[in-house]
């Protein structure tokens, strides 16, 4: 059976490379005579497979020595309230930054345990750019400031790093991260759901500057203090050992393939020829400001809607899967994460041209 070239924006497409090393070690992992799925979280077989995926996500994302790094469950949903559960400690509020669906939901959360600012919003535009930071109302008082730099449903992505001074920055990188080189020592807090550029669903990646690390909100469950995942070395509980073990071999896929740098060239590379034939055609149209494109999310329309079933029927049957968009937003919605290969992008885009040529 071939594979197909798989769009979905989350659980997404894995590097084939990952795939086939994981079904080599599936029932004996270097020698062990188990799967890893079989393995002690304690054990030494797994000790250090953890450790060499924390070793190997640090060397990618050149994190600094007082940063933590936890591998976590509950996905970037728990995260909307572990957030302001812990980084509170003390003050009423914090800022956010509303520039989509999933900014939303972060700030409804927020607001179970204190107030939120909402310091700049998309929505007169509709989400389709992101508010230049001139116009942002920050607190300087504020807890710390809360972005999300790609929108997955949108495909809005933030062109800027924003500063924020010395008030903590937090970013929700789920759809990006990993996908280009980022400073980290700028942020406070970047968290991320493992689905779409890092391994299978059931993992989450927090990195966490370690000052900001205790002082949770009184009353809050133990699971839900960074502290306790820190000190354990997130292993306070069984953690989901198998998406750790697969997001360790994403981690060494990309540093064989030129580190965050080279997957920064090709993702870029990838995106122009996507827009580039969006943008060269009467028929099909994006909706986002150019200067705010996502190069993971790439939603577009085609000039009659009627059409819709067609193409995503024609386009299933040449292994293009999955390119429904959003129902919030409808339309098609072609998810290009690190894993999907150059191929995919020739492909789609020849599909278009020649689905323009028959019904344009």
């Amino acid at each position: 059976m071939s594979r197909v070239f798989n769009f979905s924006a989350g659980p997404a497409v894995l590097p084939e490379a990952v795939l086939q090393r994981a079904r080599e070690e599936m029932l004996d992992w270097q020698g062990t005579g188990m799967s890893v799925m079989e393995m002690s979280h304690r054990g030494k077989a797994f000790m250090s497979i953890a450790a060499k995926a924390e070793a190997d996500l640090r060397e990618l994302m050149a994190i600094p020595a007082d940063y933590s790094v936890l591998f976590l469950q509950g996905g970037a949903s728990s995260q909307f309230a572990m957030v302001p559960i812990n980084l509170l400690r003390g003050k009423k509020s914090a800022d956010y930054i509303n520039t989509g669906a999933w900014s939303k939901k972060a700030i409804a959360e927020a607001k179970r345990y204190g107030q939120v600012n909402v310091a700049a919003t998309a929505e007169a535009n509709n989400f389709t750019s992101v508010p230049a930071q001139s116009g942002w109302k920050l607190d300087s008082n504020a807890a710390y400031v809360h972005y999300t730099p790609n929108e997955t449903i949108g495909g809005v992505e933030f062109p800027f790093l924003p500063d924020t001074g010395s008030v903590p920055l937090v970013a929700d990188m789920s759809s990006s991260i990993l996908s280009r080189p980022i400073d980290v020592s700028k942020f406070g807090l970047i968290y991320a759901g493992a689905q779409k550029n890092i391994g299978p669903a059931g993992l989450t990646v927090v990195i966490i500057r370690k000052d900001l690390i205790g002082q949770p909100i009184d009353g809050m469950p133990v699971m839900f203090d960074y502290a306790i995942h820190d000190k354990e070395g997130s292993m306070y509980n069984t953690p989901p050992t198998y998406g750790w073990y697969l997001a360790g071999l994403v981690f060494e896929w990309l540093k064989e393939i030129g580190g965050l740098k080279g997957m920064a060239a090709i993702n870029k590379r990838k995106a122009d020829k996507l827009y580039a034939a969006i943008d060269g055609s009467d028929f099909y149209a994006n909706p986002v400001d150019p200067t705010c494109r996502s190069w993971m999310n790439v939603p577009f329309t085609l000039a009659n809607p009627e059409l819709d079933k067609t193409f995503l029927a024609e386009a299933e049957k040449v292994g293009l899967t999955t390119l429904k968009g959003h129902r919030s937003v409808g339309g098609m919605r072609a998810s290009i994460y690190n894993a999907m290969p150059e191929a995919g992008i020739d492909t789609l885009v020849s599909f278009m041209a020649d689905f323009e040529k028959r019904n344009g």
